[in-house]
């Protein structure tokens, strides 16, 4: 099994109403990479500066995850999110944005990366995307997120990646943006016509909603009483979802079969329920998989969605 994933590794200041955090380790590459982790091989890929430690580099391989190709840039600094958000969490506020390293980044993957079974593309420039899919003959099923600023500033670049990947996620709202259809529905169907087989709408919060061929699913999130920070957590259910689908194609099954999709999605609902209980990766850092497992049970009963604890 193998899982590449290219995007931002970053340093995030948050703050919420229920606390704050000074650069605590963030970004798309890092929260995916961390969910993946529980189901497959993960290699991630991205730059940092000399900003960025052992005690940083720690916190992805203590979860198993390949750090060959994260390139360190002498003299820079690490990606740097600033942010806050109200009682509606649902929005972030951005306080600062300093792109630093990750303004210059030219994706370097080795051919251990490249030959990867399944590839994601964080919400990097569509034309890097574009670039590294076509590197990546060995990928069997690549996806794709992004978001309202590509939309607005290359959009053209951005529909010719999206027409070469077999899975788009993106929230419900870019989904419309992009094809101009008001419906969530009828934009999942004008999406699909651009290429990929699969769509996935992230609605925060309210859960996301797959869909595939001719068939539809709506999964709720999580109902929680604790939630200290979402920065993230779209990020940790991409994770989830697709590091669970790489585990059922590594056991010979079809990662298109609507029923694996739809096991995926509580999966990717469940690791981003755990994401936003605490700061940036502080609780996905010390998650286990019987934790997850147990929770994915109680969604079950829950939700009466048929959805088992896959093997491990």
């Amino acid at each position: 099994m193998a899982l590449t994933v290219v995007g931002s590794i970053a340093f995030d200041s948050v703050r919420t109403p229920f606390g704050e955090r000074e650069r605590m380790l963030g970004g798309s590459a890092v929260h995916f990479s961390l969910a993946a982790s529980f189901f497959t091989d993960v290699r991630v890929v991205g730059p940092v500066g000399d900003d960025f430690g052992e005690d940083e580099l720690g916190v992805l391989e203590g979860r198993g995850v390949i750090t060959d190709d994260i390139e360190r840039v002498a003299g820079g600094k690490t990606f740097f999110w600033q942010g806050h958000y109200e009682y509606d969490m649902n929005v972030a506020h951005t306080d600062d944005t300093q792109l630093n390293v990750f303004a210059e980044f030219d994706p370097k993957l080795s051919e251990e990366s490249r030959s990867s079974e399944m590839l994601f593309l964080g919400n990097i420039q569509p034309d890097l995307q574009l670039q590294i899919r076509r590197s990546c003959q060995g990928a069997e099923f690549a996806a794709l997120d992004s978001m309202n600023f590509w939309l607005d500033s290359a959009r053209d670049a951005l529909k010719a990646a999206i027409a070469e990947v077999d899975c788009l996620l993106l929230n419900d709202a870019e989904i419309r943006e992009l094809t101009g259809e008001p419906n969530l529905a009828r934009a999942a169907r004008a999406a699909m016509e651009l290429g990929p087989s699969v769509i996935v709408a992230k609605r925060g919060e309210y859960g996301a909603a797959l869909f595939s061929g001719d068939e539809f699913f709506a999964i709720p999130g999580f109902m929680l009483e604790d939630v200290r920070d979402p920065t993230g957590a779209g990020d940790t259910f991409a994770g989830g979802f697709l590091g669970y689908l790489d585990s059922r194609r590594a056991a010979g099954e079809s990662v298109t079969d609507h029923g694996v999709l739809r096991q995926a999605m509580a999966y990717g609902s469940v690791l981003a329920s755990f994401n936003v209980e605490g700061f940036g990766t502080e609780r996905v850092q010390s998650l286990t998989r019987e934790e997850i497992d147990d929770r994915l049970r109680a969604f079950r009963r829950i939700t009466h969605f048929d959805a088992e604890p896959a093997p491990t």
